[in-house]
């Protein structure tokens, strides 16, 4: 881990620790740079399903709702090898450039380092 992944692996594990995943108990954090500042979120969990909230889009909902549209970089935590679902990666491409990067990791601090074009190679645009 380096200087410029420790504080959002930080903010991911502690988003990561507030989710509400009385369902699945799969929980995941996502933590957000953009704008100078770090924008969190966890999954919400709903019982009728599929109406929940994935950690991505939390966390970038904190972030428009704080008036940023550019995303520098992305961090999510969770346990295994948790990809980011193909809805979050379009709701990431929709304020990141291809080359942006974005990183999944475990809790125990295991990282998978790419960026968005690895996992999401061809967006939807209009």
């Amino acid at each position: 881990m380096n200087d410029s992944t420790r504080p959002l692996f930080t903010a991911a594990c502690a988003a990561r620790a507030n989710a509400h995943a009385p369902y699945s108990d799969f929980r995941v954090g996502a933590a957000i740079a953009a704008g100078g500042k770090i924008y969190r979120g966890c999954n919400v969990e709903n019982a009728a399903y599929p109406q929940g909230l994935c950690a991505e889009a939390a966390a970038i909902a904190a972030m428009v709702g704080d008036g940023v549209k550019r995303i520098d970089q992305v961090m999510i935590v969770a346990e295994g090898e948790a990809l980011p679902c193909g809805g979050c990666l379009q709701k990431i491409a929709e304020f990141a450039a291809a080359d942006t990067p974005l990183t999944v990791a475990t809790p125990a601090g295991e990282f998978n380092r790419g960026i968005l074009r690895d996992y999401l190679p061809r967006p939807f645009a209009l």
